[in-house]
């Protein structure tokens, strides 16, 4: 750290490591989307800065004999400045169903555009194995020349799904996807929440117990 990141204020020093956060994510996003990266986190280490990236098929984002990662890397280190990076790369499949990271259903839409399946039929299949994988509620939004000239969307919604308040800014999840084809640009927008969101308006009210039958049954 120089001398004049030391003399920094406090506030200054936080804005400066959300920056290079954002920068590293956006990078990330824009050079292993087309591998099958869903996001990543970033932790400050005493060795260094260690990355953690989510994704559909790691064995793409490594690459051939890790080819992929050490650019990316070397990049990261020369580029953007980043101390020491160590990019470990985790399949999401082990933590949860990949259906549940509305990136990977927005890229599954976009590539199927692209391959020239109609959107109404690539939503539909979204649709359906989102209900097997067990999503608690969604809403797909694919906007662009659908029919016609004109630009318009058209969504998909399912189950419970809060679109403002806490819920809603915390917990849902959410990606938007573009996809560049001979019409234009179409976007994808995917809204999810998981399997395993329980909403803060969601609780249970116990029957108040009184203490003799509560030893009464302790005794039973």
């Amino acid at each position: 750290m120089s001398v004049q990141q030391r003399r920094l204020p406090v506030y200054k020093k936080i804005l400066e490591e959300n920056k290079k956060k954002w920068m590293i994510k956006e990078f990330l996003e824009y050079r292993l989307s087309k591998y099958g990266y869903i996001d990543s986190e970033i932790l400050k280490t005493p060795l260094g800065t260690r990355i953690v990236i989510y994704a559909e098929r790691p064995s793409r984002i490594i690459g051939r004999k890790g080819a992929i990662v050490k650019e990316v890397s070397n990049i990261l280190a020369t580029k953007l400045g980043v101390e020491n990076p160590q990019i470990d790369v985790i399949d999401v499949s082990k933590i949860e169903a990949p259906e549940m990271f509305p990136k990977v259903v927005a890229y599954r839409i976009a590539n199927a555009m692209a391959k020239g399946v109609r959107f109404r039929r690539v939503m539909f299949a979204a649709i359906r194995q989102l209900t097997e994988a067990g999503a608690k509620g969604f809403e797909i939004v694919v906007s662009g020349k659908l029919s016609t000239e004109r630009a318009r969307f058209e969504k998909q919604t399912f189950g419970k799904l809060y679109k403002i308040g806490y819920d809603a800014k915390n917990r849902v999840r959410r990606a938007v996807v573009h996809v560049l084809l001979k019409p234009g640009i179409y976007g994808i927008e995917v809204r999810i929440a998981p399997a395993s969101l329980q909403y803060s308006d969601e609780y249970k009210i116990k029957p108040p117990v009184r203490p003799e039958a509560a030893a009464q049954q302790q005794q039973q």
